[in-house]
């Protein structure tokens, strides 16, 4: 839904119902999503975040299908403003954990996928759209070593795709990579080194004019309108990033922010075994919740929870911050707190100077609550995100 004072779509991700087959998606346009849009937005037109598998994505290559889907956007009065194009395979019901980040920006697979998805945004915006598409960090952290060349190859011939589809339907899709705990692109630091190194770098606009033909000047200017990043607040704040200085870091590297996340983290201030007792029913099969713990000596890093509470060598005292996306609109979930103030600051400073024209609510965790948290329907939940993010920026 449009926000006032040019403060952009509102919308929350797809990913949060499971969507891994066209027929899935259609349930979920014509079911939660439709409930969620009578709740908050019941006349204007309704902003949706897409999540489409490469399951999905195929079946929606036969023509009928595509059809069906335009005509319930119109139907229903949605549209698509952004799309999800993290995670490739299934997202709920089986083990995910490190398998999201994969096919990597090292394969091509992951190129083939991400320039399908931009043929459908294509096609289902309008001439002057701006749409953005978020995607995987590069790769997992593990995987990482050698890799950024390869990577902002594919990267880079993803750009060209989308100077092509920009010049053939006057519609701009924007490529997000969203940094992510334990991931090559993981800190702000990092990405916009990365940034800088090689997909915005004097190499990069030479390689983007010979995909594309464009003048280098021409491609130094494409570069930041199709390949930015995709803010997931969540993870800035795992990362005990500075809500402020990680915002006016990339204004000043020149790299957009495409996508702004909504999101909060589990925070635990201080650990001590009580709590390190109440955090075992957060781990769970289906996701990655990395942990950044805050020591005396600076950040120590774990790829998932299990992992932390195992390590014996941790102090009580220290701050721990868990990967496990929480209700947006509570601040404590007793015995923790969440990073909901880090999420408040940002939204202080959207209001202040507009972020990102696409904010996104991604609570995509809510089937793996422990049960005691899971007290409303998704659609309740979801309503009560987007009515609270609504009130923070009034």
């Amino acid at each position: 839904m449009q926000l006032h004072d040019d403060l952009g779509q509102l919308t929350y991700c797809l990913n949060i119902h499971p969507t891994q087959s066209w027929e899935a998606v259609r349930e979920a346009l014509l079911g939660p999503v439709k409930r969620v849009r009578q709740n908050v937005c019941p006349e204007a037109p309704f902003g949706v975040g897409l999540r489409l598998s490469a399951q999905a994505l195929e079946e929606l290559r036969a023509p009928e299908a595509r059809a069906e889907l335009k005509e319930i956007l119109a139907r229903e009065n949605y549209r698509v403003v952004t799309m999800n194009g993290f995670p490739f395979g299934p997202f709920h019901g089986i083990p995910v954990k490190q398998a999201v980040y994969q096919p990597d920006w090292k394969q091509r697979a992951r190129l083939d996928y991400t320039c399908w998805l931009a043929d459908l945004m294509v096609e289902l915006g309008v001439a002057g759209d701006t749409l953005s598409l978020s995607t995987v960090p590069g790769t997992y952290k593990p995987l990482a070593e050698g890799a950024a060349p390869a990577m902002a190859e594919n990267l880079l011939k993803a750009a060209a795709h989308c100077v092509k589809l920009a010049r053939q339907t006057q519609v701009t899709i924007a490529i997000a990579l969203e940094p992510e705990p334990h991931c090559f692109l993981e800190t702000i630091d990092e990405t916009i080194a990365f940034f800088r190194d090689y997909l915005y770098s004097d190499a990069a606009v030479a390689r983007l004019s010979e995909l594309t033909g464009l003048s280098p000047e021409a491609s130094r200017e494409a570069l930041p309108r199709h390949l930015g990043v995709c803010y997931d607040v969540c993870h800035a704040a795992v990362e005990f990033e500075d809500p402020a200085a990680s915002i006016e870091a990339l204004r000043a590297a020149g790299v957009p922010i495409h996508k702004l996340q909504l999101s909060a983290a589990l925070r635990v201030p201080r650990i001590d075994a009580a709590k390190r007792d109440a955090l075992a029913p957060f781990c769970e099969r289906t996701y990655l919740h990395q942990v950044v713990v805050s020591t005396a000596e600076g950040l120590v890093r774990y790829a998932d929870l299990p992992e932390a509470l195992a390590d014996d060598a941790r102090a009580d005292g220290e701050e721990w911050r868990v990967h496990f996306h929480v209700p947006i609109f509570v601040d404590a979930i007793a015995p923790f707190e969440t990073t909901q103030s880090f999420l408040v600051d940002i939204l202080a400073l959207h209001r202040q100077r507009p972020i990102s024209q696409h904010l996104e609510v991604e609570t995509y965790t809510w089937q793996v609550l422990p049960e005691n948290l899971r007290t409303e329907s998704v659609e309740a939940a979801i309503s009560r995100e987007l009515t609270w993010v609504e009130r923070q920026l009034a």
